[in-house]
């Protein structure tokens, strides 16, 4: 654990009240001291959810450290229970509680109270969020699920999507359809929606498909193990993730799928001419492990971009990032320091980045095209309307959040083409009221100091003894003109570069030659 600014996993007790949050009918006792207690801030306001979480805290402050603390757990959890009456309790510490040590899970079986108390002992100073949610969701099914017969139509549980998760709603809702159309219902779907004593019958399930990996693979394992029920492998986002996904669950249920691929249009529109433009567009993946290395597939197979970078946040899927990096030609970055991110973008200048929110702000700081494929996400990726990331319509809304801001880059970069077009330059108003754009005001311009010399006829400047730092150059207005003409999405790299040749050339100015001497020194 460490101080940081962002941060792309919070500490294991916000995945324990994602699970928590996700449930019906469960409720979460956290042992915590003010501050820790901004579970309503991220439910309420991130994913604009109509109802408070099922979260209560002891909220002991630092005068209480000096007395009987044990006391204040054992309150709250007796006053959860009378006011919200659910069927299981969850109890656990805050990363700060967790240095008192007061056991929790035996402070609350003490109390002898009529529902199952689920005590969790999450390492907050070794682990993050997801390993807090996965934890969390284990301990719940292997207090509750137990073995039972199968259900006599084939059915499935539906194990990972929870509270918080990037666009889980809507691929629960997806997923769901898809299978009803293989022939296989849904038993239970967990976390999200499901209440004690749904998990309690997830045994009558004959497989389950396991949406969510980085939340939901302990207790699909677990449950292969003690319920005999295979789990899904396949992921699927994107167009042949998800034919591949029919023919694992078809195998699983012995069926023979028959599935409607109408509504599918993103592979059309790929191969379409006016997405043509977008091939080879050069583009780096980061956020969590399971939508990175599924959108890596889409982008290079489905789309025609070529993936110049990949990595993820949470090490403990490193080593399939890793396997999957290494297939691609390239080194998988493991990290979760956001700095270590903006490094290897600046350094490899794409033309389009998929990441998450962190990546979105980056992007925005460095003028390159960005859209957010993972979590961790802000309000604006809780959308109202329907908004999947799996089977055929995720295919379709992929397509169209990948696609849109370059479309849009292409524009910006046209009206940069145009900009001293009568309708386009920037004293002028909106181009659709062309009839009443006012023609740009000429620039004056600085007056010239007695003697000196026009920029045009200057002599190159000569070569210094020692080579300028590329920060101390300058650059002539005429090579800065020049500049602004190429493409947003590769004029920071045109930038360095030209400073770096410039720096390595001992030339404490940059003209518009030395722009195209670099330009043709790199291109060799």
């Amino acid at each position: 654990m460490k101080l940081t600014l962002w941060t792309y996993e919070g500490p294991t007790h916000v995945g324990a009240m994602r699970v928590a949050t996700a449930m019906q009918g469960l409720h979460y006792v956290l042992h915590a001291p003010q501050g820790d207690t901004y579970a309503d801030l991220l439910f309420t306001m991130i994913e604009r959810r109509n109802a408070r979480p099922p979260v209560s805290y002891t909220t002991f402050q630092a005068r209480d450290l000096g007395s009987d603390t044990a006391h204040l757990f054992k309150t709250a959890c007796k006053e959860a229970y009378d006011r919200f009456r659910p069927e299981a309790i969850l109890v656990g510490a805050s990363c700060t509680a967790e240095l008192i040590q007061d056991d929790t899970g035996g402070l609350a079986e003490a109390l002898e109270l009529p529902v199952p108390v689920i005590p969790l002992e999450l390492p907050s100073y070794q682990r993050k969020e997801n390993f807090g949610a996965d934890e969390t969701f284990l301990q719940i099914c292997r207090k509750l699920a137990k073995p039972m017969a199968r259900t006599e139509a084939v059915s499935c549980n539906l194990l990972g999507a929870t509270a918080l998760g990037f666009r889980h709603r809507d691929d629960v809702a997806e997923i769901t359809a898809l299978l009803g159309e293989i022939g296989v219902a849904v038993n239970v779907c967990a976390p999200l929606g499901a209440a004690p004593h749904d998990i309690a019958r997830m045994g009558a399930a004959h497989f389950n498909v396991l949406l969510y990996p980085e939340t939901g693979e302990s207790a699909a394992r677990w449950a292969e193990k003690t319920l005999g029920q295979p789990y899904t492998k396949v992921v699927p986002i994107g167009a042949g993730a998800t034919r591949d996904f029919i023919a694992e669950v078809a195998a699983l249920a012995g069926l023979t799928p028959r599935v409607d691929e109408s509504r599918l249009r993103q592979p059309w529109w790929s191969a379409s001419v006016d997405s043509t433009y977008l091939t080879g567009k050069r583009v780096f993946l980061f956020g969590d492990a399971t939508h990175v290395m599924a959108a890596a597939r889409i982008a290079r197979d489905e789309i025609g971009f070529e993936v110049v970078g990949m990595g993820c946040y949470n090490r403990e899927f490193a080593r399939p990032m890793r396997a999957l990096a290494k297939s691609y030609g390239l080194e998988a970055l493991i990290t979760d320091d956001y700095l270590e991110v903006e490094e290897a973008i600046q350094g490899l200048a794409p033309e389009l980045i998929l990441g998450t929110q962190m990546e979105r702000h980056m992007a925005k700081r460095l003028g390159i095209p960005c859209a957010v494929i993972s979590a961790p996400v802000h309000v604006q990726d809780f959308p109202a309307r329907y908004s999947p990331q799996m089977g055929f319509e995720g295919a379709n809304v992929i397509f169209d959040t990948w696609v849109h801001p370059l479309v849009m880059g292409l524009e910006e970069h046209l009206l940069t083409m145009f900009r001293e077009d009568f309708e386009f330059h920037d004293a002028a108003g909106a181009s659709h009221h062309g009839g009443k754009a006012v023609a740009a005001a000429p620039q004056a311009s600085a007056p010239a100091a007695e003697g000196s010399v026009p920029e045009a006829d200057r002599p190159p400047a000569p070569l210094d003894t020692q080579a300028p730092d590329p920060a101390s150059i300058v650059w002539l207005s005429d090579a800065e003109a020049e500049l602004k003409k190429i493409p947003f999405f590769v004029r920071g790299k045109a930038r360095r570069n030209t400073e770096r040749y410039a720096a390595d050339k001992g030339l404490s100015r940059i003209s518009i030659d030395t722009l195209y001497e670099a330009k043709a020194h790199y291109a060799r």
